[in-house]
């Protein structure tokens, strides 16, 4: 079991985490027709967005209540009422996300009651558009506890409670934060494939992708619709990936009695034949010979990768499930964990990271204790550790600003595992230096008594 390092500074050195209402908004951005909204100053959200921007490089639908210092200290109320109103006027969402800040949450504003008196005093204006209330104060914990706040806000809000006929080929999928487009994209392919209904919460790969709408559209366009919230508690089954998505999962399970299972990473050959047997399973139905073949092909990236891993030393930092889910597969092909940073210490996983020990902390931690890594793990921002420390660097997660495509990175699954074997040995390839003379011939420049003596490689 990993040792959990408490962060020891007073300050972060190079910024590793990115806040919870960040990571609210990011899980709304996945409902279609939705607008994210940030409860605070103009500054909050514009952070945000800039970060969001710069990662999938599309337009990214997200207003602020914009609070001044007046309304800092007489209280937000109106802001948010007439933020709501705007919106609902202006964008017509079906869904609006408030995620509140450090500015209300240090002043203690009781926000679920401002909306519950919204709704009163404006039931016919705001009729049609769900409101869902995350509280995700940003000197709080960071994406992970953010995403899972909005999940279980919108299924406490809007889910219909109570038992209900279920549907036996429905499959109410909770991803974690850390899934890309693509990963969700083809965890639906493969879960069609057994012949199920996925209803994934929240699906970004359908507002995130990349396409163009034919028309301009004020708010998210693709995702998980209202009515498949609502209607969630009608799925036979809820798989959940993540242990940040446990809470959420248990909500639902206490809400509607939907049972659910947990992965917490489906990375790596392991993971996935227990997804796949699971689907086997709740559809009754064989394994498709389309995923047997990507398990045969995972299977020869293994044989042919792992020569490229043996004993290498990884240095990664990363948001708690993320790094749990690379730390296992990097171990699983025979490297070391070197060194493993963490964004917050709020997650049970961090105890199972095959490592000695976890520090909670910031990239400049991660300089420190990578000193002898082959390579290093993170989002952008490690970019300059690595450029002081010459070690090649690998991005994950958020923000990835420095490289196209990150958003179409598949990671799960025989082939994202594969995937995922081929990039990382690709790098330590391209990084490998030749051995020099004296390492080839360790003789070269020994010294005798009558001066230096030539190796007999050199002699001719």
């Amino acid at each position: 079991m990993a040792r959990i390092l408490p962060q020891t500074k007073s300050a972060a050195v190079n910024p590793l985490k990115s806040s919870q209402p960040l990571g609210a908004a990011f899980a709304f951005l996945g409902v279609d027709g939705a607008m994210p909204l940030f409860h605070g100053s103009q500054g909050c959200t514009s952070f945000a967005l800039v970060l969001f921007v710069r990662h999938f490089k599309e337009a990214i639908p997200l207003q602020t209540t914009a609070m001044d210092e007046l309304s800092t200290i007489l209280g937000g109320a109106d802001n948010l009422e007439e933020a709501i109103l705007n919106l609902k006027t202006r964008t017509k969402p079906k869904l609006i996300g408030v995620c509140t800040t450090a500015l209300v949450e240090t002043r203690g504003e009781d926000c679920a009651r401002g909306i519950a008196d919204i709704r009163l005093k404006h039931a016919e204006e705001i009729a049609g558009t769900e409101i869902v209330l995350a509280n995700t104060p940003d000197f709080n914990g960071a994406i992970e506890e953010g995403w899972a706040k909005a999940v279980t806000a919108m299924i406490e809000g809007i889910t219909r409670a109570g038992e209900q006929v279920r549907e036996s080929k429905k499959i109410a999928i909770l991803p974690g934060w850390n899934l890309t487009v693509a990963d969700i994209e083809h965890l639906r392919e493969i879960v069609e494939s057994f012949g199920l209904k996925p209803v994934i919460l929240p699906d970004v790969s359908g507002s995130l992708d990349g396409t163009v709408p034919e028309r301009w559209v004020t708010t998210t366009y693709g995702g998980t619709s209202v009515e498949d919230i609502r209607e969630l508690g009608t799925a036979e089954r809820c798989i959940v990936i993540g242990e940040h998505m446990r809470r959420p999962a248990q909500v639902l399970q206490k809400l509607t009695g939907v049972p659910y299972v947990l992965f917490q990473s489906l990375t790596g050959l392991k993971g996935a034949d227990r997804f796949v047997s699971l689907l086997s399973a709740i559809s009754g139905a064989s394994v498709p010979a389309g995923v047997r073949r990507r398990r045969g092909q995972l299977q020869d990236a293994l044989l042919d990768g792992h020569f490229h891993f043996g004993g290498k030393k990884i240095a990664i930092a990363a948001e708690p499930d993320q790094l749990y889910q690379l730390a296992t597969f990097f171990v699983g092909m025979g490297s070391e964990i070197a060194a493993a940073v963490a964004t917050t210490d709020m997650s049970k996983i961090l105890e199972k990271v095959p490592a000695e020990s976890v520090q909670i902390g910031d990239l400049g931690d991660l300089k420190t204790l990578a000193a002898s890594a082959d390579l290093l793990v993170t989002h952008s921002h490690g970019r300059q550790a690595a450029q002081r420390l010459g070690i090649p660097l690998m991005r994950v997660g958020f923000p990835i600003f420095d490289r196209l495509g990150s958003q179409h990175k598949l990671t799960i699954l025989y082939q994202g595992t594969r995937d995922l074997v081929f990039e990382v040995a690709n790098i330590f390839q391209a990084y490998r230096q030749a051995p020099t003379p004296e390492e080839l011939d360790p003789l070269r420049k020994r010294e005798t008594p009558d001066g230096p003596r030539s190796s007999p490689l050199t002699r001719h």
